[in-house]
């Protein structure tokens, strides 16, 4: 994965923002839309263009087309700024492969200690049954 590639591939668009900003939100467009289609993608081979697709496939568009906003501060670098940096995140986080979990055996003195107290249970409610006369 090239960084530098990804960022060159990613369309920015600025929008009007809502929030705070007063008159300002009204004329100013601060709010950054980051698209990035990861099928056309030269910056990502195959492999990592299906392992994108599998794990972001909630954050997906039906084209596999990833988009992100950000209206966090009224000034538009700074919104380009954080909205490149989380896209990189997300990108770097959704290429790592996560390890298989191995399941393992349950451990015999645990089941042995599961057993005990089933049967320290067992007895404690037969105690309290009044005894049989015959």
């Amino acid at each position: 994965m090239d960084a530098e590639l990804l960022i060159s591939e990613v369309t920015l668009k600025a929008i009007r923002s809502s929030g705070s900003g007063g008159q300002n939100v009204n004329k100013v467009s601060t709010k950054i839309e980051l698209q990035f289609d990861v099928n056309t993608s030269n910056g990502l081979d195959d492999e990592e263009k299906a392992l994108l697709i599998e794990n972001l496939n909630t954050r997906l568009t039906k084209n596999n087309v990833l988009v992100l906003q950000c209206d966090e501060s009224r000034s538009q670098l700074k919104n380009k700024q954080i909205v490149k940096q989380r896209f990189l995140e997300i990108i770097q986080e959704a290429l790592i492969i996560q390890k298989e979990r191995i399941p393992t055996k349950t451990p015999k003195a645990v089941k042995r200690k599961r057993l005990k107290n089933k049967k320290q249970a067992s007895q404690k409610k037969a105690n309290r049954k009044p005894p049989e006369i015959e």
